[in-house]
C-alpha cells in the first residue's frame, strides 16, 4: 500500500528532474525496499530513477525487480548503459537474464562489455541447462597455496570488491587445480602467525561438484553437508566457479514447483501462472487430461465387461465409488510420500526392498481399518437381512484395494526413478486412474467369487 501511495511523488520527481531527491530516494532504503516502492512504475520510469543511483547500487536495486521488468529494461534502454549495468551484476545473474533477452539485443550488447566479462558470459551460456555450470558464478575468492597469511589478506582485500561472497576462500596450485579451502574465519584467526602458508592452513577434504553434474545432485550435496557455497570443478579438478546458497534456493523452488505441477497432472509451466499465455496454459492442461481420459476408457471397458454381473446384483454399483476413491486415495498417499522422499534424498533405489516392506505392512494395517468401516457401511446401506456373502464383498474388496493401492503408489515412482525418468511423472491422477481400473477388476471378481462360489447362487438385485 505504501509503495502505491508513493508513486505520485516519484513521478513528480521525474517530471521535475529532481536529481537530488531521486538520488536520496535510491540511497535511503535497502535496495529491496527501494525496488518495492517502484513496483507501479513502468520499465522506462524505473530506469529513469535508477540513472540517479551509483552503478553498484543501481545493479542491486535492479536485481530486485520482477524478471519481466528486467528484461524490458534490457531490451529498451540504451545499449551502452545496459552494458555498464551488466558489468555490475553477478556473473550467473547476467547469464540468466541474457538467456531470456532477444538474441539480436544480446548481440548488440556483448561487444560493449569488457573482454573478460564477454568471455565469461559466453562460457557460462555454453553449459547445458540444468547442470552445475549453468547456475554457477565465476566470481570466487581464489588464492595460491604458496601465499602466506599476510599476503593472502592483502590479495583478498583486492579481490573482495568484485566477489559475490567470501565465505570460503579456495586455494589452488599454479595450474588452478583445487587444492583446499580456507574459511574467512580461519584466515582472520591466523593473523597472529602471518608467515604461515595457506598450504599449511587449508582443509584438503573438499566437497565438490563437476561442472556437468545435474543441478538436483548439487542441491542434494549442499543440503547434505550444510554448505553456504560449493566449488565447481572440471574433469581435471580445475576450479571453475562456485554455486552459492541463494542459487541453490532458486533451484529448489523451481524443482518443487515443477514437481507440484507434475503431481497434479499438469505439464510444468515455463513462467508464473498469471504470465503464461492462456492458450499455452490450456494446452499444458489439456494434453494431460487427454492422456488420463484415454486411461479412463479402460475403466469403461472393464465395466462393460462385467455388465451382466452388475445387472444381476445391482447393489454392487452402490459401493463402486467408495471402492475407487479408497484405492485412488491410498495410492496417491503412497505415491506422494515416495516422490517427496526421493526428491529429498531420504530414499534411494537401493532401499526399494525396505520401502516395499513398509508399504506392505502399511497396506495390511490400512486395509484392515477400511475393511472394518466397510462392514459398518454395508449394514447401513444394504436393506433387510442379506446373505452373509453380501456383507463380505465390500469389506474384502476394500482390504485388497487399499493393500494394492499402497503397493502400486510406491512401486511406480521407484520404477520411474530406475528408468531415469522424473518420479513425479507418476503423479496422483495416473495412480488414481490405474487404481480405478484395478479397483473395478478386484471388486467385481471378489463379488463373483463370493456370490457364486460361497453362496452358490447369484442373488437378484
Amino acid at each position: 500500500m505504501i509503495n502505491t501511495l508513493y508513486l505520485p511523488e516519484l513521478r513528480e520527481m521525474l517530471v521535475e528532474a529532481n536529481s537530488v531527491e531521486l538520488h536520496e530516494f535510491c540511497t535511503a532504503l535497502h535496495p529491496a525496499r527501494t525496488a518495492e516502492f517502484m513496483e507501479g512504475l513502468t520499465a522506462d520510469e524505473s530506469w529513469a530513477v535508477l540513472r540517479h543511483a551509483d552503478p553498484a547500487l543501481r545493479s542491486q536495486i535492479f536485481s530486485y525487480f520482477e524478471h519481466e521488468k528486467q528484461i524490458e529494461i534490457l531490451e529498451q534502454q540504451a545499449r551502452s548503459e545496459i552494458a555498464q549495468l551488466l558489468t555490475e551484476l553477478p556473473a550467473d545473474d547476467r547469464v540468466d537474464l541474457l538467456h531470456d533477452v532477444n538474441a539480436d539485443v544480446v548481440n548488440e550488447i556483448l561487444p560493449l562489455l569488457p573482454v573478460e566479462d564477454r568471455r565469461n558470459i559466453l562460457r557460462l551460456r555454453a553449459y547445458p541447462e540444468h547442470t552445475a555450470g549453468a547456475i554457477m558464478t565465476t566470481e570466487v575468492a581464489i588464492l595460491s597455496e604458496t601465499l602466506t597469511v599476510r599476503q593472502a589478506l592483502t590479495e583478498l582485500s583486492h579481490q573482495a570488491e568484485h566477489l559475490e561472497t567470501i565465505y570460503y576462500i579456495y586455494v589452488v596450485d599454479s595450474d588452478d587445480h583445487l587444492r583446499g579451502v580456507v574459511s574467512t574465519r580461519q584466515l582472520v584467526s591466523a593473523i597472529g602467525k602471518p608467515e604461515t602458508r595457506l598450504s599449511e592452513l587449508m582443509e584438503t577434504e573438499l566437497i565438490t561438484v563437476n561442472v556437468l553434474q545435474d543441478r538436483e545432485e548439487v542441491v542434494d550435496r549442499v543440503a547434505q553437508f550444510d554448505l553456504l557455497a560449493i566449488p565447481v570443478v572440471d574433469a581435471e579438478r580445475r576450479l571453475i566457479g562456485i554455486i552459492t546458497h541463494d542459487d541453490v534456493i532458486d533451484v529448489v523452488r523451481e524443482e518443487a514447483t515443477e514437481d507440484a505441477h507434475l503431481i497434479a497432472g499438469v505439464a510444468p509451466l515455463d513462467d508464473s501462472y498469471l504470465k503464461v499465455d492462456l492458450l499455452t496454459l490450456i494446452w499444458k492442461r489439456a494434453i494431460w487430461l487427454m492422456v488420463l481420459f484415454t486411461a479412463g476408457i479402460c475403466t469403461a471397458f472393464a465395466l462393460r465387461h462385467y455388465e451382466d454381473r452388475l445387472t444381476l446384483a445391482i447393489w454392487l454399483i452402490w459401493f463402486l465409488p467408495l471402492v475407487n476413491s479408497s484405492g485412488g486415495n491410498t495410492g496417491n498417499q503412497s505415491a506422494t510420500l515416495i516422490i517427496t522422499a526421493l526428491s529429498a534424498g531420504d530414499v534411494s533405489l537401493a532401499q526399494w526392498r525396505k520401502v516395499m516392506l513398509r508399504e506392505l505392512v502399511m497396506g495390511l494395517a490400512l486395509g484392515s481399518i477400511m475393511a472394518t468401516l466397510g462392514v459398518i457401511a454395508t449394514t447401513m446401506i444394504i436393506p433387510s437381512s442379506p446373505p452373509l456373502a453380501h456383507y463380505l464383498v465390500f469389506p474384502l474388496t476394500l482390504f485388497l484395494v487399499v493393500l494394492f493401492g499402497t503397493l502400486v503408489g510406491s512401486i511406480l515412482p521407484l520404477l520411474f526413478e530406475r528408468m531415469g525418468l522424473d518420479p513425479a511423472l507418476m503423479s496422483n491422477p495416473f495412480v488414481a486412474g490405474i487404481m480405478d481400473l484395478l479397483g473395478i477388476t478386484v471388486y467385481l471378481n471378489v463379488a463373483i467369487w463370493l456370490l457364486t462360489v460361497v453362496s452358490k447362487v447369484v442373488p437378484p438385485g
